[in-house]
């Protein structure tokens, strides 16, 4: 039997302590990433409550479009370029089961998963795909009784706290808990004050529900309780939507109906107006939530939960436990329309058709027959010919391919690690070309033993200076920037927008320019180039990785390391395996040869550069992937029959 409702309000206060402190680093992470798009979220149910949330708090802090989609949404209307955000407290719902699986396949720049639940059959289908930022938040409360609450508050706030953190809002998040924190309190003035008002409401059938932007969640978690426990009838509108015809309900239906005014420091003049101008004989009652955005917008769900109990003491029904009968249970667990996954126009694999999905930047289904059969061509011809070589050494960029990017200060996962091992031991020459410095040196010598480290070449900076892993005296990383990049770097610190928005890291052959906050990398590059333009910079080129923007001397590439490469071991292929092999990306100029496979971004050249990895997977994944299929036999590397098909 479900939790009553009233022990569900209990814990409440134990919720929000949880969420206060609890560690946020991978969910700030995450939310950083988000803030570089426009952002889906996708909820259903009581989640839907969070996904609102969320478009609130993207747009209020990053100033960027988001949406709010439910499952079925999501398997009928294909985004691209948008962060999309599922969240689920127990992540065993069919519906956000079948969106994940939807969402994963595509491969978006970033899909995140908020779960309440560890062992979830979401969390371990996103288990299986790493590239996610599966983010797992149990709250102390347990599992929910019927309706969403400790989780819904426990979500919120956990991404009230870690957008404000984000995003310097570390006054405006204290402010919040004061005072959501005396919302909280079984003796709160204000919580009285609100049952005191909203009494006279229940007597009717139909409540109006008016509110602001900031108490919106509020209201849509009232609607949400209100219509699944069967408490009342509850219509929404905004202050002036509500202006908009809304309000002829009340014209025809006023002895039935009461409004209910959730009201913030924003939006408190215009409330005050409507509501004078609403006849005097209908009900009308004002939920009073001051303060910042984000106290008013946790206030409002605080507000809409204890609502749900007095209305459910006045109409008689328990809204934690209220009887779900057995057509509910059987419509709960219908599937979701399949995907109605158009037909080929020939027939090929999934791996096929991601790899020409990813190469032609629009999914293959999508394709006639003719453009179909020509990728498919070219894709069987660049495979056989990669198939069919022997390589003298294969060469890995570091960041995004060998460790994750969001990752990229701990140490390689022991499995990638283990099959370094397995191709050194074999006699197989491994390189690496990086654009760290001496960070990726001492991360490598930490997990490779060290009878290997004279035959592992590492290019750092991009290839600006190379050596053997067991050289300590390289990089130089106290050498001065050299003629070419000299007057460059100092131009580039003296740009004020830079100077508060980015770090710089000057090296000898290279300046990093790293943002600080959601800053995307492509203000970076506008703003590199601006003031490349202006001082009037020869000799220098800038590449993008997965997390900067390098500037580097002209003679600087990654390229430089296969060279070295071959000038010890001869003019025989080497394979180079990266993720950034679209331009500008810093792979482009290592992916851009036919000896090349790219983990995630792809360049547009039909004879390079091809992304052959499984259905949505990419990054370490992909480059797993790739090397479990590779055999050292006589020191030469090459794939095993029928791999990467």
């Amino acid at each position: 039997m479900a939790k009553p409702y009233a022990k569900e309000i209990d814990s409440l206060e134990a919720t929000f302590a949880w969420a206060k402190s609890k560690d946020i680093d991978d969910l700030r992470a995450a939310i950083r990433t988000a803030g570089l798009f426009p952002l889906q979220a996708i909820g259903s149910g009581g989640s839907l409550t969070a996904a609102h949330a969320l478009v609130t708090l993207h747009q209020t802090f990053t100033g960027r479009l988001a949406s709010v989609s439910t499952p079925l949404e999501v398997s009928a209307d294909p985004l691209v370029g948008v962060s999309h955000w599922l969240l689920s407290a127990g992540g065993g719902n069919v519906d956000i089961i079948a969106a994940a699986k939807t969402l994963v396949t595509r491969e978006p720049r970033q899909l995140a998963i908020m779960c309440g639940r560890e062992d979830s059959p979401l969390a371990d289908l996103c288990r299986r795909h790493p590239y996610v930022d599966l983010l797992i938040a149990p709250p102390p409360a347990g599992k929910d009784g019927f309706l969403a609450t400790n989780s819904l508050l426990g979500f919120i706030s956990l991404l009230a706290r870690a957008y404000a953190f984000e995003h310097d809002g570390d006054r405006e998040w204290h402010a919040a808990v004061a005072i959501v924190d005396q919302l909280l309190s079984a003796q709160s003035d204000a919580v009285a004050s609100w049952r005191a008002k909203t009494g006279s409401l229940w007597s009717r059938g139909t409540t109006l529900v008016v509110h602001g932007p900031m108490t919106k969640v509020g209201a849509i978690d009232l609607e949400s309780k209100f219509t699944e426990a069967a408490l009342g009838n509850l219509q929404l509108a905004d202050y002036r939507n509500f202006a908009h015809g809304r309000h002829h309900w009340l014209a025809k239906r006023g002895d039935i109906s009461g409004v209910l005014a959730l009201v913030s420091d924003h939006d408190r003049a215009l409330a005050e107006k409507t509501l004078d101008l609403i006849p005097g004989d209908i009900p009308k009652a004002v939920v009073d939530l001051p303060g910042t955005p984000v106290a008013t917008m946790i206030s409002s769900l605080i507000a809409a939960l204890r609502i749900t109990e007095w209305a459910g003491l006045a109409v008689g029904i328990d809204p934690g436990r209220p009887g779900v009968p057995d057509f509910g249970r059987k419509l709960y667990n219908l599937p979701l329309p399949r995907s109605g996954k158009t037909k080929l126009a020939l027939s090929i694999g999934s791996r096929d058709e991601a790899a020409i999905s990813r190469k032609a930047g629009k999914t293959a289904a999508s394709m006639d027959g003719e453009e179909l059969a020509g990728w498919k061509g070219a894709l069987t011809a660049y495979r056989k010919q990669l198939v069919n070589k022997r390589f003298s050494a294969v060469v890995f960029d570091y960041d995004g391919t060998l460790v994750d990017t969001r990752h990229r200060f701990q140490l390689p996962r022991q499995d990638i690690v283990a099959e370094l091992i397995r191709i050194l031991r074999a006699g197989g020459r491994v390189a690496i070309a990086t654009g760290r410095g001496s960070s990726v040196r001492k991360d490598l010598q930490k997990v490779l033993p060290e009878r290997y480290w004279d035959d592992i070449l590492v290019g750092y900076y991009n290839g600006a200076e190379i050596a053997p892993l067991s050289d300590a005296a390289v990089p130089d990383g106290m050498a001065a920037c050299c003629l070419e990049l000299a007057s460059l770097a100092i131009a580039l610190q003296r740009h004020p927008e830079l100077a508060k928005f980015a770090e710089q890291t000057d090296r000898q052959f290279q300046i990093t320019l790293q943002a600080k906050t959601d800053v995307g990398e492509g203000r970076l590059w506008d703003i590199a180039h601006q003031v490349i333009l202006a001082t009037e910079s020869e000799g220098v080129k800038v590449t993008r990785s997965s997390h900067s923007v390098d500037i580097v001397a002209a003679s600087v590439s990654k390229l430089n390391v296969v060279e070295r490469l071959r000038g010890q071991l001869g003019p025989t292929p080497i394979l180079a395996i990266g993720d950034r092999g679209r331009w500008p990306g810093n792979d482009f100029e290592l992916l851009r040869g036919e000896d090349s496979l790219s983990v995630d971004e792809t360049s547009v050249d039909a004879a390079s550069c091809w992304n052959l990895a499984e259905a949505g997977q990419r990054g370490v994944e992909a480059t797993l992937d790739y090397i479990r299929h590779l055999e050292v036999v006589d020191g030469h590397l090459g794939f095993v029959k029928d791999a990467l098909t």
